[in-house]
């Protein structure tokens, strides 16, 4: 396995595949760099070169005590960009890596010159929780039944989970794949139960407007109209009303797993984005 080690003796895993502008893509929460495979090997066939990594907690990399929280995420990411020496990189992230492609390029990989494009798709920013200055935002109680559910059982969490709301599957009509499942479950089950109950706090409770408004490079903001996890109203429209330079465009029906299951769409404006 390709291993880098961070300043703090984090040791994280990541795919690094051919040739030409890199892309680089973060993965959701409780995933891993496998959740992009699908993307990894369009680009890659498309002439580019194709980064992924697991986060610190998920996946192949170290299983930390902490350092779970958005922060940590885009120093990770930073640590790694220096190690690679990327650079005109397009990040992507989805979800929980959206927040985490935000600071990065906000906080680290614009104002090192790196960053050339920024892809939000169905992601956290600017903030998921409702609060006072957030009247819109989802419930602390939900987070907290997220926790416990976690907590008490995280296989049959994440089964149910990617069985329902995230890829939509719980929907009337909608065919649910058994493959995406149980892919989607073996991705969680592969990390820290430590790691993925802390990081709800850090998807759900991080304030990224600051991070979203120093933001200057070329951004595009995905998300679907029926996004069960991260509300599309609440997220990407807001993000793409903060961002300096932003393009946003909303899908029709798509849940929040939209990556996967209408992989060919996504991928085509993806393209589209990166080529112009």
């Amino acid at each position: 396995m390709t291993m880098f080690t961070t300043p703090d003796g984090t040791q994280l895993f990541y795919k690094d595949w051919g040739s030409g502008q890199p892309i680089v893509f973060s993965h959701g929460w409780p995933l891993s760099a496998d959740d992009w495979d699908t993307q990894m090997l369009f680009f890659l066939h498309h002439g580019y070169r194709v980064i992924a990594h697991d986060r610190r907690g998920h996946g192949r990399s170290s299983q930390t005590s902490g350092g779970h929280d958005i922060a940590h995420y885009a120093a990770d990411l930073a640590a790694l960009t220096k190690h690679l020496d990327l650079k005109n990189a397009v990040h992507i992230g989805h979800s929980t890596g959206g927040g985490e492609v935000a600071a990065y390029v906000a906080r680290h990989g614009e104002p090192a010159g790196r960053v050339a494009k920024m892809v939000l798709v169905s992601a956290i920013p600017p903030i998921m929780v409702k609060s006072d200055s957030n009247p819109g935002g989802t419930p602390l109680s939900l987070f907290d039944q997220l926790r416990a559910a976690l907590a008490a059982n995280r296989a049959q969490f994440y089964l149910d989970f990617a069985s329902g709301p995230f890829y939509g599957f719980n929907r009337s009509g909608a065919k649910a794949s058994e493959g995406v499942i149980r892919n989607w479950w073996r991705q969680g089950m592969m990390g820290a139960a430590n790691a993925h109950y802390d990081c709800i706090k850090a998807f759900s409770e991080t304030d990224q407007n600051d991070d979203l408004k120093k933001i200057t490079v070329p951004s595009l903001v995905l998300h679907g109209d029926d996004d069960q996890v991260v509300p599309y109203a609440d997220a990407g429209v807001l993000s793409a009303k903060i961002l300096k330079n932003a393009t946003l465009k909303i899908y029709k029906g798509y849940p929040h797993g939209m990556l996967t299951v209408h992989a060919d769409v996504l991928n085509a404006d993806l393209l589209e984005f990166i080529r112009s």
